[in-house]
């Protein structure tokens, strides 16, 4: 259970996180559409800020690239979702595929407010497969702006990186996809670069702040699990008995 760092994935266009027909698109198509994230990581060099971070380094993938390899995954599982799945149980303890969806659309909201320096709003939870992939649109705006990943901000649990929580916010999508994947029997397949860059980070950086409800114990991987399921082990989450994807 991942609980306060929320929201996550790629925060794109909706039409990225719910492709229709066409395939996603590739990082630099996405890069030439506006979200110059280049620009954003020079923006927080020139501020000062030199992957110095209380937690963890980061690794080598920086955050957002890390999203913008998210959102196809995730997106795909967004738009397969079907109303009447809403009310699934999820390995997320105590959230339905609603509940994650709710908890992902406030996430995103105040993150981005966070990371904008401003009051978040209320966001509208009547339609969440819609809501969501707004949601995490505006958060990758936020993120994305010259500047943004310098300095720090406020988490949940304590004062980090504007980077380091960038990458807490790729965590908890990848994770999160993976609850509304397995809660669906849908198919999520990040990619495996991606996964193992997140699955380094959540290693160095869960440990001390597992508390049971910001973020819950670590379990055993099946034997067979794939590396995608031995992240989501690693932040205290089973797959449902019978669950397929």
């Amino acid at each position: 259970m991942v609980h306060a760092p929320d929201a996550g994935g790629s925060m794109l266009r909706k039409d990225e996180w719910v492709p229709d027909v066409e395939p996603p698109r590739t990082v630099s198509e996405l890069i030439n559409a506006g979200r110059d994230h280049e620009a954003a990581l020079r923006g927080a060099r020139s501020a000062g800020e030199t992957s110095i971070n209380p937690v963890t380094n980061g690794g080598s993938m920086d955050p957002l690239t890390q999203l913008t390899q998210l959102a196809p995954a995730l997106g795909g599982v967004l738009a397969s979702i079907t109303p009447d799945q809403l009310d699934r149980p999820t390995p997320c303890v105590d959230y339905t595929v609603r509940g994650v969806l709710e908890h992902m659309i406030g996430g995103a909201t105040g993150f981005a407010a966070a990371y904008r320096g401003v009051t978040p709003i209320e966001p509208d939870m009547s339609e969440p497969l819609t809501a969501l992939p707004i949601a995490l649109e505006d958060l990758f705006e936020a993120i994305s702006a010259p500047g943004a990943l310098a300095g720090t901000v406020q988490a949940p649990f304590g004062e980090v990186t504007r980077e380091t929580f960038a990458r807490f916010v790729v965590l908890d999508g990848l994770v999160h996809g993976w609850d509304m994947a397995s809660a669906t029997g849908l198919p999520y397949d990040p990619p495996d670069e991606l996964v193992a860059a997140v699955d380094a980070f959540a290693r160095e950086a869960l440990d001390p702040l597992r508390d049971g409800q910001t973020f819950a114990n670590a379990v055993e991987p099946d034997e067979d699990a794939s590396p995608i399921d031995r992240l989501a082990a690693y932040t205290g989450r089973r797959r449902p008995t019978g669950a397929t994807g």
